[in-house]
């Protein structure tokens, strides 16, 4: 009988290893909109400390924004890939959801919470202290002074000024638009630096500013357009989240001569040869440095801030239109990026800087 039993013993210490060996099904989708999903590989005895969990809250343009939130999911799929973290996304519906979506990471014990939106700037205070083992990383959030929270903000004026710069160069009509999400500093960082782009390449151009008031409203940001184009508008560029693709699909409705300019991601591809470039705005290589650097223990609290130079705001790759922009044009927009990386270009971010700027606009 002993023997048997330490037959029976022997044989399930060699099923260990096996089972060890399984690897981790992805998580179903859960409520609330939540898609879990595994790093994969195999989590061996001392190595769950070591797992990086990421957890995304989104603000409320949602994940499939094609353009903010999307470009920071992709980071997080990156460091799945790449870094073997588990990651997992919840969406915010309205702006009283931050506080309860940033606790639900927090409660699980994730490594790092990103906050996808400077609104969700006092819901990261108010959350962060709770949870001092989780970092809250801010995406376009100013400082919160807790030590596991840190910033990733952006120059959206330079990388804005070199699209309303080329604006500038293409219309026909000298009346190009903007159409922006809402009303509020941060977006008037895109709209400033983008006009300020167009005058110093066409003194005499007119730009329509217009806001759909939503960051996830299409048909606002369609209509907002149609009426633009109404007024002769023949490029138009958009800083509106998900109410953009409204934007550009308005545009690609139209006969050729009118462009768009995407924002955030690389939106060319969505009316392809109709989107004369795209602002890209690199939130996906934020979130793939802050997982980096935590998994590297190396991640501290304070401020990244990432422009031209940094090589966190640029155009896109225009493979659509390149053929349709002429050579001295792009060389003009290569001469300005220079300028702005280094530092004899400053940009607006402000109306009043705006204003002042344009007393006295730089030679073009």
């Amino acid at each position: 009988m002993m023997q048997r039993r330490k037959f029976l013993a022997l044989s399930l210490l060699a099923l260990v290893p096996a089972l060890a060996g399984c690897p981790n099904k992805p998580a179903p989708k859960g409520p609330g909109g939540v898609i879990s999903t595994t790093g994969g590989g195999v989590i061996g005895p001392n190595s769950m400390a070591k797992k990086l969990t990421a957890g995304l809250v989104t603000d409320v343009g949602g994940i499939n924004d094609k353009s903010f939130n999307a470009s920071a999911w992709a980071g997080l799929e990156k460091a799945k890939a790449e870094l073997g973290a588990d990651t997992k996304y919840v969406e915010s519906r309205q702006n009283a959801d931050y506080v309860p979506n940033l606790t639900r990471f927090g409660k699980e014990k994730y490594k790092i919470v990103f906050a996808v939106g400077g609104m969700m700037r006092d819901a990261v205070r108010e959350v962060a202290g709770k949870y001092p083992d989780t970092f809250f990383v801010l995406i376009d959030g100013e400082d919160v002074d807790e030590k596991n929270v840190r910033c990733y903000r952006f120059k959206e004026e330079e990388g804005s000024f070199l699209a309303g710069a080329l604006a500038g160069l293409m219309t026909k009509s000298n009346i190009i638009g903007f159409v922006g999400g809402q009303e509020m500093p941060l977006i008037e960082k895109f709209q400033y630096g983008y006009q300020y782009g167009a005058q110093t390449t066409n003194p005499s151009v007119n730009v329509l500013v217009g806001y759909a008031g939503k960051f996830n409203d299409p048909a606002k940001g369609q209509e907002v357009a149609l009426n633009q184009m109404g007024s002769r508008a023949d490029v138009i560029y958009h800083a509106a989240g998900g109410s953009g693709v409204g934007v550009i699909k308005a545009v690609a409705s139209k006969p050729k001569g009118v462009w768009a300019i995407g924002v955030d991601q690389d939106q060319d591809a969505l009316a392809p040869g109709r989107v004369l470039t795209s602002m890209v705005k690199r939130v996906d290589k934020a979130v793939f440095d802050a997982c980096d650097l935590l998994k590297k223990d190396k991640l501290e609290r304070g401020a990244t801030v990432w422009g031209l130079k940094e090589d966190g705001i640029g155009l896109s790759e225009m493979k659509f239109t390149k053929k349709d922009i002429p050579a001295e044009a792009l060389k003009k927009i290569d001469e300005l990026k220079a300028k702005i990386t280094d530092g004899k270009l400053p940009i607006p971010t402000t109306r009043r800087d705006y204003e002042d700027y344009s007393k006295n606009p730089p030679a073009p």
